[in-house]
């Protein structure tokens, strides 16, 4: 999700963090928070709670890096829905590019509005290479 997903697949430019979607269930959200732990993110007793209930967005700073747990996306209808279009990188998952844009249509942010003439030419050129 977000441009680390856009990275994944080609997009030439940084990012300050790693964006996941995760799907809202109560067994993934256990998984989730076990694996956060054994990759030494130092959680808070809230920060915990917050995933468990797969609050909509959580940002994770207190770890091997920085990354933002997004449970529900602005401008994507859900989890499955957006499965159906994702694209496998090596065997991991991300978001299609679509949605990578939609959602920071959505989300109005100044520094997504500046990324979007760029992700949406990337958008363009990864598609004619497929």
């Amino acid at each position: 999700m977000g441009k680390s997903g856009a990275i994944l697949l080609g997009y030439s430019d940084t990012t300050q963090d790693a964006d996941i979607f995760v799907k809202k269930d109560p067994q993934n959200t256990r998984h989730l928070l076990k694996a956060l732990k054994e990759l030494k993110f130092k959680l808070t007793k809230t920060a915990q709670e917050e995933v468990l209930r797969g609050k909509d967005f959580i940002q994770l700073r207190n770890g091997p890096f920085d990354l933002d747990l997004i449970f529900a996306p602005d401008g994507i209808e859900s989890f499955e829905d957006a499965w159906k279009r994702h694209i496998e990188v090596q065997d991991f998952p991300v978001c299609h590019l679509d949605d990578i844009i939609r959602s920071k249509e959505k989300a109005n942010r100044v520094k997504d509005r500046e990324s979007l003439p760029r992700l949406k030419a990337f958008r363009d050129y990864w598609k004619n290479q497929k």
